[in-house]
């Protein structure tokens, strides 16, 4: 079995590439990535350095835009699977930085579809956000719902869905769409909430907490994540093209979780902002479709990814990761 993961640097990426790697030896696993500087390349360089230890593995720097390049990987390799996770992150960073998304989330989007389809490559995962669900009012939201995308962000991934829908309907190739809903965890993004504040108060630096701590937040463990991507691979879809939402089921507000993440770490100073157009006010997903399908029963509580992430970035910062 060989299998194609881009964005494999990335955190949902590494943390999937670095599980299979590991837990499926016979597997033959490619990853792409950019290493680009939207956050720390120290930090995905680390994780490549990790992920490059496995026999297994094999690593190509890359930019998914770049379409004879990427033909060039499939000219060398035959694939059975296809994870796409690569992506330009971020919410608010469209904002000001929208073409960098087009570019990326779409065209790059394409390009790999588009070689996957000469390639009569059959099973492609890929990874979509509760960002398309946009400000919706009516909770939990479902994988039949309306998707209204407030920020180039959620749009460009509303666009990834509706491409990977039109080429299941006329080549024949079979998608599975993972809308995730706020990844937490061990080799988390800097830029998130979560280690932006754990960050804040080892190093005593201000922690920045949007909309005053009154954001909802459907916090989902990377653990739990990684396990249900795993599952679905052996999952025999009925249909072409099918969505999952990854999420815990557990919405929360930020203002809760900073005093969940205050039993682990001191009180940095905090500076309350107002709220962030581009953000959406709540996310809270059903889980109910995954779970009845993949027979999952237990997700893990958030107190113990808490704890699990902070004690994570302890060794990270002590050099022994």
């Amino acid at each position: 079995m060989k299998i194609l993961i881009t964005g494999c640097c990335g955190f949902i990426g590494f943390n999937f590439t670095n599980f299979l790697t590991k837990s499926n030896k016979k597997a033959k696993i490619v990853g792409i990535d950019n290493l680009n500087n939207y956050y720390s390349v120290a930090l995905k360089r680390k994780r490549l350095k990790i992920l490059l230890k496995h026999k297994n593995f094999n690593f190509f720097k890359l930019d998914l835009s770049n379409y004879k390049k990427l033909n060039k990987i499939f000219n060398k390799n035959k694939f059975d699977y296809i994870y796409h996770l690569a992506a330009q992150a971020g919410v608010r960073y469209s904002v000001t930085h929208p073409s960098i998304y087009i570019n990326s989330n779409i065209n790059g989007f394409f390009n790999l579809i588009e070689i996957s389809r000469n390639k009569k490559v059959k099973n492609f995962f890929y990874a979509s956000s509760s960002s398309v669900y946009g400000d919706s009012k009516v909770f939990p939201l479902n994988e039949k719902d309306m998707v209204l995308p407030k920020n180039i962000y959620g749009l460009t991934k509303k666009c990834n869905e509706e491409l990977a829908e039109i080429y299941s309907n006329f080549y024949n190739m079979k998608f599975v769409g993972l809308r995730f809903f706020t990844v937490y965890g061990e080799w988390g993004r800097p830029d998130m909430m979560i280690l932006k504040y754990i960050e804040a108060s080892i190093k005593k630096k201000i922690f920045f907490l949007n909309n005053y701590g009154n954001h909802t937040r459907d916090f989902t463990y990377i653990g739990d994540a990684i396990k249900m991507m795993q599952k679905l691979m052996y999952l025999v879809n009925k249909k072409n093209h099918e969505i999952f939402n990854i999420c815990s089921n557990r919405p929360i507000k930020l203002s809760k979780v900073v005093n969940l993440l205050n039993r682990l770490t001191s009180v940095p100073k905090i500076k309350k902002v107002a709220f962030q157009k581009a953000d959406v006010l709540k996310t809270h997903g059903s889980n109910k479709k995954i779970k009845k399908r993949l027979k999952l029963k237990e997700f893990t509580k958030i107190e113990k990814g808490l704890s699990n992430t902070f004690a994570w970035y302890k060794n990270y910062l002590r050099g022994q990761l």
